[in-house]
């Protein structure tokens, strides 16, 4: 369980939850991700339900700039 200021080290394969605990008076949760490779979301049957990579995530991203009148083209400034 992390705490504020924790870093959590989570291994490739790890399954968890994100759960803010509203019983000890948390009501969000800031968090920073540094991600490696994909992530797979599965269901409480292990069964894989979807996943993001680095293009899933840049697709999103183009998809966010030109909904928000930025052009799809905005996200290129921030790929090398």
């Amino acid at each position: 369980m992390a705490k504020e200021g924790s870093f959590v080290y989570e291994p490739p394969g790890e399954i968890h939850t994100l759960v803010v605990d509203e019983q000890v008076g948390a009501t969000e949760m800031i968090t920073f991700f540094n991600i490696h490779g994909a992530m797979v979301y599965v269901d409480e049957a292990g069964e894989v339900t979807g996943y993001e990579d680095v293009f899933t995530k840049i697709g999103m991203c183009r998809r966010h700039y030109a909904g928000n009148g930025l052009g799809e083209g905005c996200v290129d400034q921030f790929v090398r």
